[in-house]
């Protein structure tokens, strides 16, 4: 195991804590730090599929809300989990303009 697939788990693990017990001290500072990092760590080859999960998690994180007892702690997971996808999109972005760029 890499040190990306490492960093990408960390990353999760931290979304879903974030998520269901109301966060951590500075836990949205985290969850973007962690998230940009393993963007970098993001396969020529999945870049895509990155993105698309951010746009998908943005659009549908709260859409479990209205489940009884449950349905906030998971659109509070899946709005963590938005966050961390859209920060390694970014990076994702950032990443593949860099290499359309370069000479």
């Amino acid at each position: 195991m890499g040190v990306g697939k490492i960093i990408q788990i960390i990353a999760v693990l931290a979304a879903v804590v974030a998520g269901l017990w109301s966060g951590f001290p500075q836990a949205a500072m985290v969850i973007a730090i962690l998230g940009a990092v393993a963007g970098w760590f993001i396969a020529e080859e999945d870049r895509q599929r990155i993105l698309v999960a951010a746009i998908a998690l943005s659009i549908v994180s709260g859409g479990l809300q209205a489940i009884p007892v449950i349905g906030g702690y998971i659109s509070d997971v899946m709005g963590s989990l938005a966050n961390l996808y859209a920060a390694g999109a970014i990076t994702v972005i950032l990443v593949t303009l860099y290499e359309k760029l370069k000479p």
